[in-house]
């Protein structure tokens, strides 16, 4: 085999490798609880001053035929967390708690930022900054708990008038 003839098949083999192993890069920040697949749990850095912050999910996929709800979760990184809902109620968005978040069977629900549910993270035990991971626990009714890990990075676009300190 001719050197040319070499670094070519490397190429090729190599090139194979990546395009096999993309797949599975691609989803490893997703976690699975029953039916239900938690896709890339993140927060923001929290704002300086503040001793609370935000943590959200791209989506949680309910794969099964029956609805389940989020009804709750637990950090180290913060002493409690808190479902939260953002609504518009006249020229207003408020943000309030709610007992639970429903998960309608074969379908998503997104709590991404900008988005109307997120997860607070009350009396933070410490600033939350880029690069920094921590567990979160959530709590299914029916799924049971899950723990994921969650990383902090800066939103991918912040919509306008989602400025709130957290």
């Amino acid at each position: 085999m001719t050197t040319m003839l070499r670094r070519h098949a490397l190429g090729m083999l190599l090139g194979m490798g990546c395009a096999l192993t993309l797949p599975l890069t691609a989803r490893a920040h997703d976690f699975r609880a029953g039916d239900l697949v938690i896709d890339h749990p993140y927060a923001t850095p929290s704002i300086a001053g503040s001793s609370n912050g935000a943590a959200y999910l791209r989506g949680i996929r309910n794969k099964g035929k029956n609805a389940d709800r989020l009804i709750g979760a637990s950090t180290p990184a913060a002493a409690r967390v808190e479902l939260h809902e953002m609504k518009m109620e006249g020229d207003i968005m408020r943000m309030r708690e709610v007992p639970f978040i429903e998960l309608p069977a074969g379908q998503e629900v997104q709590l991404r930022h900008g988005q109307s549910h997120h997860l607070m993270l009350i009396d933070l035990k410490q600033p939350l900054r880029e690069g920094d991971r921590f567990d979160l626990t959530l709590q299914f009714e029916k799924a049971g708990e899950y723990k994921v890990k969650v990383w902090v990075q800066q939103p991918k676009r912040m919509p306008s008038g989602h400025q709130h300190p957290h």
